[in-house]
């Protein structure tokens, strides 16, 4: 597992941290589950903040998980009921700090599985494509469907963002039942330049 451990809450893009050398961010709707999923990859119960009331990371948060390397966890979008200035206020933290961080390595995109590819996921994927920069989608909460209709949603979503032309590889994940942790573990690792220790070495 990642261990990764609170940095910094950056709330205007002059405030981002000067000593990062590279960084994954984890982007989603709201209510995909995106802070449960942060969570679990780096084996901690609350590293990310979950809440039952969608919205409630409304700033950058940045966990260090190696010397000058952060995860960053983006504001969710699509929560209605945030007034529109503070809508509009997160959705340009969120384009300026895709559009400008140098040290973006890539971006996890989370989406509930029984929801892929909403509009507004959409629009965030057509808009970083120009980016030219990795994207990993999690299709979240992967427990709550049987395992063939898994299956089918994983090859349609592949399919319709290579129909879209988006470069982007897909998983299925489950926070509750702890799968597809080690691959979205993998990824992240290579991403950020971080060898897999052996275990005998430790973490």
């Amino acid at each position: 597992m990642l261990n990764a451990v609170f940095h910094t809450s950056v709330a205007h893009l002059r405030d981002l941290p000067e000593d990062s050398l590279a960084e994954v961010a984890f982007a989603g709707r709201s209510n995909a589950g995106k802070s449960s999923a942060i969570n679990t990859i780096c084996n901690h119960n609350r590293l990310a903040f979950v809440s039952k009331l969608p919205g409630r990371t409304q700033l950058l948060n940045f966990f260090t998980v190696a010397p000058d390397r952060f995860l960053v966890d983006l504001p969710g979008y699509g929560y209605a009921r945030a007034p529109k200035s503070q809508q509009q206020a997160w959705q340009e933290l969120i384009g300026g700090y895709l559009a400008v961080r140098r040290q973006l390595a890539g971006l996890v995109v989370i989406m509930d599985i029984r929801h892929p590819l909403t509009d507004l996921d959409g629009m965030l994927l057509d808009w970083f494509k120009p980016l030219g920069r990795p994207v990993h989608v999690l299709l979240s909460k992967s427990d709550k469907l049987p395992r063939g209709q898994q299956t089918e949603t994983l090859r349609r979503v592949r399919k319709m963002l290579s129909d879209q032309g988006i470069e982007a590889s897909a998983q299925l994940f489950s926070s509750l039942k702890k799968e597809g942790v080690e691959e979205a573990e993998g990824l992240i690792r290579r991403w950020l330049d971080l060898a897999k220790k052996n275990p005998a070495q430790g973490e």
